[in-house]
């Protein structure tokens, strides 16, 4: 998800705040970072760590375009990623199976870190995605 994506889902998840909150609040004296530190953010808090998970799920994601365009033969070992790689061996030198095999243990990284990243959400906090 983009950033304009990301700011768009918290700033729903802001709206959907209970305003009467926030106007009791005002009646107790309570200012604007006292409002925001006990109303917002306990608030959009659930929002926040879904979010996390998810973003979790791309952590060994790269960006591999940019690598790919600015690299050539004799940088391969330094500039390779694990998108690269899966490109170069996969459709480059036409061994789809292996190429297909690392593509796969990438996602399976990904979903064990998505995995640990959801069980230790609902431990600090209880909210998490199952």
């Amino acid at each position: 998800m983009t950033l304009a994506g990301g700011a768009i889902v918290y700033i729903a998840a802001i709206a959907a705040l209970n305003v009467e909150l926030y106007e009791a609040a005002t009646v107790d004296g309570a200012g604007r970072f006292r409002r925001i530190w006990h109303i917002t953010i306990p608030g959009i808090m659930p929002t926040v760590i879904t979010m996390f998970i998810l973003k979790m799920g791309g952590i060994l994601d790269v960006g591999y375009e940019k690598v790919l365009l600015m690299y050539n033969e004799s940088i391969y070992e330094t500039a390779d990623v694990i998108s690269t790689y899966v490109y170069r061996n996969g459709i480059k030198q036409m061994n789809y199976s292996y190429g297909a095999a690392v593509g796969m243990m990438n996602a399976a990284v990904n979903l064990v870190v998505i995995i640990i990243t959801n069980y230790l959400s609902k431990k600090v906090s209880n909210t998490s995605l199952w």
